[in-house]
């Protein structure tokens, strides 16, 4: 897959061996270092206006979750190659081949439900954790979620019923994704260059199973998983700090409450933002980070 846009000007590309294929990333900075993980219908470059600054302070890393973007896309059955536990495998596998054992991650939407896997599985991992605009479970919190997950729901049916409906109008139906995840309810904070990144990246038909797949994970393996480590008591012990999308989520109860049974060491704060807190709120998003990393 080609594209004309260079979202990272100097930062380095890598395709990196793992058990899902190989996994794209952008590179780039100095310091300790920080994975950055995009959330549905988007790639890597979901980060592009707030990684480059991030990279004065840290080693950023911007990859592509299996299935995204220019990352392989295996095959899979009721979601089973598409689990967070395997994603948060892939992040670990490239974060190493990088040469980082120990790691800062933040995560948006999909990405985000990685980084929860990550922490719990593997909990020396992380340094610092940042979770933006997700609920513990699947389903959500808050009545502003309901069109999301509507289509989350329709993408966790049997296969292939929502890949045929999905290939349909593929572009149409990233496009209402987008635009009714956003605060305005319209395109403008992605930018004409980017929806034209993710339209390509979405459009072709292993690419729509994999996105069902990742969100009958979401409604199987991965709920069963998170309903486990509840009943057992686990929670995340990285330090965690919540953004979440004031349009999206109520004031009360607070999202923040509803994350401290899962988590012993969170703060957080509600941006003035749709669900794509990076791209229509990169300010607030980059000042939060790095006061917290």
């Amino acid at each position: 897959m080609s594209n004309p846009t260079d979202f990272y000007p100097g930062f380095a590309s890598h395709w990196i061996d793992t058990d899902a294929g190989q996994i794209f990333a952008r590179s780039h900075g100095a310091g300790p270092p920080l994975l950055l993980l995009h959330g549905f219908g988007e790639t890597n470059i979901a980060w592009r206006r707030i990684a480059p600054q991030l990279a004065q302070r840290f080693t950023v890393v911007a990859m592509d979750l299996r299935g995204y973007g220019w990352s392989s896309a295996p095959d899979s059955d009721k979601g089973e190659n598409y689990t967070k536990r395997l994603m948060a495998a892939d992040a670990v596998k490239v974060m190493e081949s990088l040469g980082h054992i120990q790691f800062a991650l933040a995560g948006h939407d999909r990405g985000a439900r990685v980084g929860m896997r990550l922490a719990l599985d593997h909990p020396g991992r992380l340094t610092k954790l940042a979770m933006l605009d997700i609920a513990p479970l699947e389903e959500g919190f808050g009545d502003g979620n309901l069109s999301r997950i509507g289509r989350a729901k329709f993408m966790s049916y049997e296969a292939p019923r929502p890949e045929n409906l999905i290939a349909l109008d593929a572009g149409g139906f990233l496009t209402d994704a987008l635009q009714s995840g956003t605060k305005n309810k319209n395109l403008a904070p992605f930018g004409e260059a980017a929806l034209a990144a993710y339209a390509q990246a979405f459009n072709e038909p292993s690419r729509i199973h994999a996105f069902c797949e990742d969100f009958r994970a979401g409604e199987g393996a991965d709920r069963e998983q998170l309903l486990a480590d509840k009943q057992a008591g686990r929670k995340i012990i990285t330090p965690t700090l919540l953004l979440w999308s004031a349009a999206h989520f109520p004031a009360q109860p607070s999202l923040l409450e509803v994350w401290r049974d899962w988590a012993s060491d969170i703060r957080g704060e509600a941006v003035d933002s749709g669900h794509y807190l990076a791209e229509e709120a990169p300010d607030a998003v980059l000042k939060a980070l790095e006061d917290f990393l």
